[in-house]
């Protein structure tokens, strides 16, 4: 289980009473959901739903101070109650539950405005726990998602880095290649035929549009852009 710890003050805090709202599509699992949470908080009083937008209603008349919802609850989505509640400033935090197989479906809605993510089957201690973290205001990724939460983000980084990449011209591209190296600016210079200082010039323009500082960040990028010796071209560039 990932725990996120908020940075600023939160209003979270640990109750023995708590106002609970269950949404799912399955009375059978609110059941059981309902018995595991009183297992953890015993003096819990709960109220559960088979409708999404139901939920929301009850959460805009009175506190609600922790709702949870299926992944793909209906009519509104868990991720897409969660942004509702966000969007209207109410003080319930969601939890978003899904089944093993909703793994991607979860992990997309990171950023819904929910406050706690599992599967339906995290172990019902890792469960208590999170739920507790949740309520003193963290941010809390059950552990069965984390390997999707990963390689979701270094895909991102991987698109955010292809895209920046685009920004810079052939021959920009090809030095950075070069920097990548750890090729000098005389020996970049000698491979190219232009003059030292056009390289110069070149390196400027690539740390402006890379938003970068120094010879060494610019060999990080050229590592994450994958550019190597396919970058250098086979011919000599003139100088114009």
């Amino acid at each position: 289980m990932l725990v996120v710890p908020r940075l600023w003050d939160s209003t979270g805090c640990l109750h023995d009473e708590l106002r609970v709202m269950l949404v799912d599509r399955h009375p059978l699992f609110l059941a059981a959901l309902a018995e595991l949470i009183r297992a953890g908080f015993p003096r819990a009083v709960i109220d559960i739903t088979t409708d999404s937008e139901d939920a929301l209603f009850v959460a805009r008349a009175r506190p609600i101070e922790l709702l949870f919802c299926e992944a793909r609850a209906r009519p509104l989505s868990g991720a897409d109650l969660a942004a509702r509640v966000r969007a209207e400033g109410l003080p319930t935090k969601v939890v978003v539950l899904g089944d093993a197989e909703d793994q991607q479906l979860l992990v997309s809605g990171l950023g819904c405005g929910a406050t706690g993510f599992f599967t339906k089957d995290a172990a019902p201690e890792v469960f208590h726990e999170g739920v507790k973290a949740v309520l003193a205001g963290h941010f809390v990724l059950g552990r069965e998602l984390l390997p999707a939460t990963l390689q979701r983000l270094a895909m991102k980084a991987q698109a955010d880095t292809t895209g920046q990449i685009g920004k810079l011209s052939q021959a920009e591209r090809r030095i950075l290649g070069m920097i990548g190296q750890a090729q000098s600016t005389r020996s970049i210079a000698a491979s190219r035929g232009i003059t030292e200082k056009t390289v110069r010039n070149h390196l400027a323009s690539i740390y402006r549009k890379l938003r970068i500082r120094n010879r060494s960040e610019a060999i990080v990028w050229s590592a994450r852009a994958e550019l190597g010796a396919e970058s250098i071209p086979s011919v000599i560039e003139k100088p114009f």
